[in-house]
């Protein structure tokens, strides 16, 4: 089955864009997923295609009205009925790896790309409009979110990857960082590969991965790392649950 991207923004001419090129590019071209960008202009009521509005109660900049967007909305659903429906806001959820994979193993997903001010907050209560953040930053639109989001998805689907565990161990998969990686030559500028990595005992080069990915995690972002442990500790009283019940 085909995984149907449609994004409803005011630049359509940004995409594909980098999804055109290298291995999303090349299961574009193979069927792998479709694109459609959808003119969010389109759907305006007037003559002057105006899609955005002074917002109400007076302030700077302008806002994405909400009649404009629910059509936009509501067309992209006819044409893909099961697809969610996101828009990448500030406001909203920060996205996770979890969440990738759940959008990259249903049928498609539609995304709602902002500009200006943003959208009207009507069209959350009037339509099932997810709102996703990719990060603690002010973009000048939803285009480059989008990307994001539909890159970290198409690399998930079947046969894009290449080797099916090419993205098994890849940093938020295990809800760490990935461990340091390393290549030729073995001395560079004084800097050796550590040896752990040059002994080709795999076991201790599984060891040292899961070490290195444990601390830098730790270190680095302590969040993941308190909800890693958190989820280690609620599997362990689970499991230690089961075997009192058995």
């Amino acid at each position: 089955m085909t995984f149907a991207a449609t994004v409803l923004t005011l630049y359509p001419e940004m995409f594909p864009g980098p999804l055109g090129v290298s291995l999303a590019g090349r299961a574009l071209r193979e069927g792998t997923w479709a694109l459609d960008a959808v003119q969010i202009r389109d759907f305006a009521i007037d003559k002057h295609r105006t899609v955005d509005d002074r917002p109400a109660g007076g302030g700077a900049g302008m806002v994405l009205r909400v009649d404009v967007l629910a059509a936009a909305v509501d067309h992209a659903l006819a044409a893909h009925p099961g697809c969610p429906v996101v828009a990448m806001t500030p406001r909203g959820k920060p996205l996770t790896q979890e969440r990738v994979r759940e959008l990259a193993a249903g049928p498609g997903v539609i995304v709602l790309c902002g500009r200006f001010e943003g959208f009207d907050e009507r069209i959350f209560a009037g339509r099932q409009v997810e709102e996703v953040s990719v990060g603690d930053i002010v973009l000048s639109g939803g285009e480059c979110a989008a990307l994001m989001l539909l890159d970290a998805c198409i690399r998930l689907l079947p046969g894009v990857m290449g080797a099916p565990s090419s993205g098994q161990e890849e940093s938020f998969e295990n809800g760490l960082l990935e461990y340091p990686h390393y290549t030729r030559p073995v001395e560079w500028e004084g800097r050796t590969i550590p040896e752990v990595l040059r002994s080709g005992d795999h076991a201790k080069i599984a060891e040292w991965r899961k070490r290195c990915s444990e601390d830098d995690t730790r270190s680095r972002r302590p969040d993941l790392w308190e909800r890693h442990v958190g989820a280690r500790v609620q599997s362990a009283s689970g499991a230690q649950r089961e075997v009192q019940d058995d």
